[in-house]
């Protein structure tokens, strides 16, 4: 799949939940956020630092780039997935 390709599946899930597998191998687990012509930006899922839960404290200035949390190259996506809601 192209970079032109994941980067409309990206805005298409904007607000979802989804894993994305980089060329690398890591994963990334989190909700799309913001998507520009190079990089799509998650809100990451992480249970061990209690991040996605409720509050506030968590999208503070500062964090990431504009607020937008990790951004991840549309050309060094491998995979990317949908995930239900309550999986993680």
């Amino acid at each position: 799949m192209g970079v032109q390709q994941y980067q409309q599946m990206c805005m298409r899930y904007k607000g979802r939940a989804v894993e994305i597998r980089t060329k690398d191998g890591k994963a990334h687990r989190g909700i799309i956020q913001h998507v520009d012509h190079r990089r799509v930006y998650i809100q990451p899922m992480d249970r061990r630092r209690g991040l996605g839960g409720f509050g506030y404290g968590f999208w503070g200035p500062g964090w990431g780039v504009a607020g937008f949390g990790i951004g991840i190259a549309l050309g060094s996506i491998a995979t990317l997935a949908l995930i239900p809601w309550g999986f993680w």
